[in-house]
């Protein structure tokens, strides 16, 4: 059975990084590609980076994406409505349902606007990778630019279906799971009624 590994690298402005790795293969995925990028290509150093991908286009979330596709090949991704909206750009531009393979495994993207209009959530098996779309115990904090009122749509349309045991991963704080956010956070209580 092929294995993930699941390393968190926390970056400048407290964002959370993820490298996603096939142990039978060595191919990687980088999720949301923060600065100092030093941290990161430690944790890649015996990898094949194969994508590096952005749940959303804030600057936190996106400011080592350059310099990692620079020294590691990589195809880089996001949503095009953030990158019209934050001037960013990327090789693929990724849409719902779209499915990036690395090693034994399948990054499925799901469109989630509302923090920003092009974030997306990336599952990965039972892993779910939020960014500020869901964060453990609430959401990411309201920029110029975010629909609550779409974002928590978002959140409950997308996420109801998956499993329990799903853990979530998301841009700020600590690790999650599905199950502890639909019993605990205030973002599900409409949910709980």
């Amino acid at each position: 059975m092929p294995k993930l590994g699941i390393v968190k690298v926390r970056g400048d402005r407290e964002v959370n990084s993820y490298v996603v790795s096939c142990t039978a293969t060595g191919e990687a995925v980088v999720v949301d590609p923060v600065e100092p990028v030093d941290k990161l290509l430690q944790q890649v150093s015996n990898l094949k980076v194969v994508w590096v991908v952005a749940t959303h286009g804030h600057p936190g979330h996106v400011a080592g994406k350059d310099a990692l596709k620079q020294a590691t090949g990589a195809t880089t991704g996001l949503h095009v409505a953030d990158a019209k909206m934050f001037l960013r750009s990327a090789d693929r531009y990724l849409v719902d349902g779209d499915e990036l393979p690395f090693g034994n495994f399948t990054v499925k993207v799901l469109h989630t606007p509302g923090h920003t209009p092009g974030s997306l959530c990336f599952l990965i098996a039972n892993h779910l990778f939020t960014g500020d779309t869901l964060l453990a115990g609430g959401i990411g904090r309201e920029r110029p630019g975010t629909d609550v009122r779409q974002q928590l749509m978002s959140i409950g349309s997308r996420f109801s279906g998956l499993h329990r045991r799903t853990a979530i991963y998301p841009g700020h704080g600590p690790v999650t799971d599905l199950e502890t956010e639909l019993r605990t956070s205030p973002v599900f209580q409409p949910m709980r009624r």
